[in-house]
C-alpha cells in the first residue's frame, strides 16, 4: 500500500491538515441557507477510471479536502477548494474501490472494493491501520454514527457485516433472501439502519429496502417500499425525520425515519434519469434542496418541500453518479463522473 503526496513531500502533514486560505475566514461563520452553484471551478481529472462517490471532510477546519473512490483501484484526497489538485493517493486495493468514507475525525479513511478487501488507511501516515477480507465484493462501507470503532459493510452477497477495529473482527451479520445490498443507510441514534437490495420481483418488492436493528440483527421491517424498482442509493435529511431513496424509476421516494418507514406519497422528486447507473443523491446542509446526479451527466437540484425542479446544472458528456454538498461553503457542491472526472461547482 502507498500513499503519494502530490508534491512528493515526506510529510503529508504539512500539505493535507493546514487551515484552507479561501476557508478559513469562513470557519467561524454560521452557516447560512444552502445556495445553488452557477459555474465549474475546478475540473478535475486525475482518475483513470469511473469515480464511484466523492465526499467532503466532515471536520470543519479540514473541510478543504475532498475524498474520492474510483473503479481505477485508487481513492485521492484533494484540496478542492483552494487548488484543486490531489494531496494523496492511497493504492491498497488490487481491484475497483466502490465505496469510500471519511472517520469522524477527518483522519482516516475506510475504504472498500471489487477484490473484497476492506481497508482503515491514516491520511498522515498512509499506515493501514485494520484490513480485513470480505466474503464477496463490497458495495458499501459506512461508519457507526456514533461509535468511530464500528463500521458496516455489504456487497454481492445475502449478508451484510458489523466490524469492531479494536477487536478486528466481525461482531454482526446480518441476513436476507436476497442476492446482493447496493446502499446502507444509519438512522440518526445509530441503533437502525437501512439497506437497499436486488429483492425486486414481478410478484412482489418486499425487501427493496430492509430496516435493520444494529444491536440485534433482528430485521425491524423489510416492507417499506412496495413499486417494483431498486433504490441505488440513499440519502438522510439533515433536521427533519426523514431519508429519501434515488429509485431506478427516474424519481427520488421521500420515507420517514420513524417506524414503520412511511413513504410520503404526497412527495416524490421526478424530472432526472439514472437507469443503468448507481446514480447518488443528497439534501443540502439546511435541508432546503435534494440535489442528484443523472445516467445524462446533468445535476438536479429539487426544492424538499415542493419538489419542483428548480435548477438543471448541464452535462459535460459523462453519467454523473455522485453529488456532496460542502457543509461550511453554502454553495460549494462536488461532483463525480462516470468518465473519470471530478467537478466542484460555486
Amino acid at each position: 500500500m502507498s500513499v503519494r503526496s502530490h508534491d512528493h513531500m515526506d510529510h503529508t502533514t504539512r500539505t493535507v491538515y493546514r487551515v484552507s486560505d479561501y476557508l478559513g475566514p469562513h470557519l467561524p461563520l454560521k452557516y447560512s441557507s444552502s445556495g445553488i452553484p452557477k459555474k465549474v471551478i475546478f475540473q478535475m481529472k486525475e482518475h483513470a477510471g469511473p469515480v464511484n462517490r466523492v465526499q467532503w471532510c466532515p471536520v470543519k477546519q479540514y473541510s478543504h479536502l475532498l475524498l474520492s473512490a474510483s473503479m481505477d483501484g485508487t481513492c485521492k484526497v484533494w484540496d478542492a477548494v483552494d487548488s484543486g489538485k490531489p494531496l494523496c493517493t492511497v493504492s491498497c486495493h488490487r481491484g475497483a474501490v466502490r465505496d469510500a468514507q471519511w472517520s469522524l475525525c477527518g483522519r482516516r479513511i475506510l475504504t472498500g472494493g471489487f477484490d473484497s478487501l476492506l481497508h482503515l488507511t491514516d491520511v498522515e501516515t498512509g499506515k493501514d491501520l485494520f484490513t480485513a477480507k470480505n466474503e464477496c465484493k463490497i458495495s458499501a462501507v459506512r461508519f457507526h454514527p456514533c461509535d468511530p470503532n464500528m463500521f458496516i459493510c455489504a456487497g454481492f452477497s445475502p449478508a451484510i457485516t458489523a466490524h469492531d477495529i479494536r477487536m478486528g473482527k466481525v461482531i454482526h451479520v446480518y441476513k436476507a433472501a436476497v442476492q446482493q445490498h447496493f446502499d446502507l443507510l444509519f438512522l440518526p441514534d445509530g441503533k437502525e439502519f437501512l439497506s437497499t437490495t436486488d429483492c425486486v420481483s414481478r410478484d412482489s418488492a418486499d425487501r427493496t429496502i430492509i430496516a435493520w436493528d444494529f444491536a440485534t440483527t433482528a430485521k425491524v421491517s423489510n416492507q417499506i417500499f412496495h413499486e417494483r424498482y431498486t433504490c441505488p442509493s440513499l440519502a438522510l435529511h439533515p433536521k427533519e425525520s426523514a431519508f429519501a431513496a434515488q429509485t431506478n424509476g427516474n424519481y427520488i421516494a421521500l420515507f420517514s425515519t420513524q417506524r414503520p418507514y412511511k413513504m410520503n406519497k404526497r412527495r416524490r422528486y421526478e424530472g432526472h434519469k439514472v437507469e443503468g447507473f448507481a446514480v447518488g443523491c443528497e439534501f443540502s446542509p439546511d435541508g432546503s434542496f435534494i440535489v442528484t446526479g443523472s445516467s445524462e451527466g446533468n445535476v438536479i437540484f429539487y426544492n424538499y418541500h415542493t419538489t419542483k425542479l428548480i435548477r438543471t446544472l448541464p452535462s459535460h458528456g459523462s453519467a454523473c453518479v455522485g453529488v456532496s454538498y460542502h457543509r461550511v461553503l453554502p454553495s460549494l457542491l462536488a461532483t463525480c463522473y462516470w468518465d473519470g472526472h471530478i467537478q466542484i461547482w460555486e
